[in-house]
């Protein structure tokens, strides 16, 4: 009964499991032990906090809503409500702007709501998927379709209030829900959820022919890599898929740049359009080019308004070549191509790319997303692997 009682204390406060018995200390072992000891509670201490400043957030969220529907003086405020609350409250930390997020977190969330009231036993076991009904009641999900609701005792425990107000931003249910999914099975830090959501992960995983090896890339990784994504998603430049040109897909490629630097990934700085080379006394012209200041490197695209074609790589091999020989700069790594086509087959870009010494991707856009069921059968699929 001690052994089990000390166990159980252990597992509570994060202690080593042999705490107690383990006194034959050298000072490195000593050492060792305080530094363990110091970084298992105070981690333990950081997610106790990180849980109670989520429900806080909740619950206010739940005061404001109340307030706004069932508050007798709440037309005196109107708009200003939460202006005139914070300063009200006066405390570090709680703003207007927390405040809407607060609002916004309990209307998103209901069964956070229902988790907290205690009203069934199974919101607390995180691997039952609940559904909210029509009439704001939870049950468990009867079929496949209804368990893109993540439970709430996963939230509260694996997703800090940061994180959350991240997803906050995302107004497709089923969109946030891949989201929180993938944060937590991939410990996403908040500015890597943030560049995961502001570069459309959800939409390119459901439409990849391999969406394992792009959710793969996702994890956090210290070496420097050009992450290529295929497909690119530019439905922002509001393109006729049907009837478009390479020199419109620039133009609105250009006209659209920050929107297009975000879908590139991170450190992509805008060069040059049309950058002019000379070679054998003959003029040729890049489409475009970036400077990648993580990787230190130029990269040069290529666009095609047609599917692939092993000439056109040629063509950017050679514009790779000319730029690793005449316009590195001291410290630069050799320059990057990425040839961008409407279609490509996989065995013949393996082909076309074999041999070639040059750093050379070949990647795909979409001028229109795909349509919801598509993106409901891949969530499904990534939640059966897990």
């Amino acid at each position: 009964m001690a052994n089990m009682k000390t166990t159980e204390i252990a597992v509570q406060y994060n202690l080593p499991a042999n705490w107690e018995q383990d006194k034959e200390f050298s000072f490195d072992h000593l050492s060792d032990m305080v530094t363990q000891l110091h970084d298992s509670a105070y981690s333990a201490a950081v997610k106790a906090i990180n849980r109670f400043a989520t429900v806080r957030n909740y619950v206010i969220g739940f005061y404001i809503v109340e307030y706004e529907q069932h508050g007798s003086d709440r037309a005196k405020y109107g708009e200003r409500l939460l202006k005139r609350l914070a300063e009200r409250v006066n405390k570090r930390g709680i703003n207007e702007t927390l405040l809407k997020n607060c609002r916004n977190f309990y209307l998103v969330y209901p069964q956070i709501k229902f988790y907290l009231e205690g009203k069934s036993p199974t919101a607390l076991d995180e691997s039952t998927p609940i559904y909210a009904t029509a009439s704001n009641k939870f049950e468990i999900s009867p079929t496949a379709l209804d368990k893109f609701i993540t439970p709430a005792a996963k939230i509260i425990s694996n997703l800090s209030f940061s994180h959350i107000r991240e997803i906050l931003t995302v107004d497709d249910p089923l969109a946030r829900f891949f989201y929180e999914t993938e944060c937590i099975k991939c410990c996403w830090s908040v500015r890597e959820l943030h560049r995961q959501i502001v570069t459309n992960l959800y939409f390119r995983a459901g439409i990849s022919k391999k969406p394992e090896l792009l959710l793969q890339r996702t994890e956090i990784n210290t070496t420097p890599v050009l992450s290529i994504k295929d497909p690119f998603s530019f439905e922002f430049l509001d393109l006729r898929p049907e009837a478009f040109t390479e020199n419109d897909l620039e133009n609105a490629l250009i006209t659209h740049l920050q929107e297009f630097l975000l879908e590139m990934g991170k450190g992509f700085c805008f060069e040059a359009r049309q950058k002019r080379m000379i070679i054998d006394d003959e003029y040729y012209f890049a489409d475009l080019v970036f400077y990648n200041r993580v990787l230190h490197c130029n990269v040069i695209i290529e666009l095609k308004d047609d599917e692939f074609n092993h000439a056109d790589l040629s063509q950017l091999n050679a514009y790779v070549s000319y730029y690793r020989e005449n316009e590195m700069n001291l410290g630069d790594n050799p320059p990057v191509g990425i040839l961008l086509c409407t279609r490509k087959g996989e065995k013949m870009v393996e082909y076309a790319l074999a041999g070639m010494d040059n750093n050379l991707f070949v990647s795909t856009y979409m001028l229109s997303l795909p349509d919801k069921e598509t993106l409901k059968e891949f969530i499904l699929k990534e939640m059966n692997t897990k």
